[in-house]
């Protein structure tokens, strides 16, 4: 992946299901930590974006599974942007142990105001912060 950024994500206990693996649901929760992350990697802070007026949303996720994750694994996911539309981007994940794949996925957002959640377009300096 170009140009990405790396977030190290704790795998806890309480993540960990009877098979002595991290559960399927979780990873959506480490993208997620992850995605507020990278924007402020990209040089828009997730509270700055809000007190401008606009929020995200969550629409669309496509996940692989690759390999397992267990606790305590030294696990990191990779980020980067996919596509950025007129309401809607892209950001592209890499769940992995050392150099192991563990998930891959595709998170699609739409930028919404902060009084009506309606769509509106992507901010211009957002926009720019994405795709730098």
């Amino acid at each position: 992946m170009a140009d990405e950024f790396l977030f190290p994500a704790r795998v806890r206990y309480l993540e960990v299901d009877a098979q002595n693996v991290v559960f399927n649901m979780w990873y959506l929760g480490y993208f997620d930590e992850a995605s507020y992350e990278y924007f402020g990697y990209r040089g828009v802070a997730y509270h700055d974006l809000i007190a401008s007026g606009t929020d995200i949303q969550l629409v669309h996720s496509d996940l692989d599974y690759r390999s397992s994750v267990r606790w305590r694994d030294p696990l990191v996911v990779a980020v980067t942007t996919g596509k950025v539309g007129n309401t809607s981007f892209q950001l592209d994940f890499q769940a992995r142990v050392g150099d192991r794949l563990a998930c891959e996925a595709r998170n699609v957002y739409v930028t919404v105001d902060t009084e009506q959640y309606a769509k509106k377009p992507v901010p211009d300096d957002f926009r720019a912060a994405l795709l730098a």
